[in-house]
This record gives C-alpha cells, structure tokens and sequence, in this order.
C-alpha cells in the first residue's frame, strides 16, 4: 500500500476498480461487495500454526492464532480480536435476519459476523470468511 491510499484520517481509501485489481475474485467479493464464502472452502479454517491473522485488504492485525478455535461451522473462528482499534461492529439486517457484521475500521473491509455463541472467556464467536483474512507465522 503506497501512503497516497491513505487518507489523513488513516483510512485506507482505493478506488474500486484499484480493489477489484489488487485483491482475488473471491476476497474481492467478500471484503468489497459483503459477501460469504461457502462453508469449508476458505483458506485459513484448518490452519494450526502460531501467528497473526490481518485484514486482506489493507493489513490491519485482527486475531491472534491463541484466540482461534474449532466452531465446527466452517469458517475460521476466533473469540476475541487482537486490536478492537481495527474492527467496527455494525448491525446488519440482511437475508431476514439481524446480525452483527465486523469490519475492518481501516478500510471498511467486510470481514464476518460475531455472534454470542462462542467459548470462553469472551463468549463470543467472531465468524470469518477465510477469504478476508491474511496470516502470518510466529517465528
């Protein structure tokens, strides 16, 4: 990301057509436009190792790997953010259904959706398309 997609604020901002060139169809479709990809498809569910998952599009750090957990619904799932400074949670009224939708505050990237089903300490299940999310190892 060159400094001229940064806003004064530390948004990230691009153009569409600078996303739909940067990022894969399938992130591009989920971050961009909001969608979900299928269960059991994305990258990153049945990752193990130690390290850091970050927004795809911009590089925020979202969740620790010590925070992941085995939902068993298909998509990677954490119980709490690394830095609540890098998401927004919005509520969401789409599909017939009220959710709560997590976003990336630096560069509104859909990222998932929480939900209060998760294991402790937190409770919650912070549900995430694999496609959204980059990882780095420990070293």
């Amino acid at each position: 990301m060159d400094q001229s997609d940064e806003s004064p604020a530390g948004k990230v901002v691009k153009s569409d057509d600078q996303w739909r060139a940067e990022l894969s169809p399938e992130a591009y479709e989920v971050t961009r436009k909001a969608g979900t990809e299928r269960p059991f498809t994305g990258p990153h569910l049945d990752r193990k190792e130690d390290g850091t998952y970050s927004c795809a599009c911009c590089g925020a750090e979202l969740f620790s790997s010590d925070a992941k957990f085995d939902s068993g619904t298909g998509w990677p799932s954490f119980f709490e953010v690394s830095n609540s400074d890098n998401v927004e949670l919005r509520q969401d009224a789409s599909h017939g259904m009220v959710r709560t939708e997590v976003v990336c505050s630096r560069c509104d990237a859909h990222l998932g959706h929480v939900f209060d089903d998760g294991p402790g300490p937190t409770g919650q299940r912070y549900c995430m398309n694999g496609h959204a999310l980059d990882f780095s190892g420990s070293d």
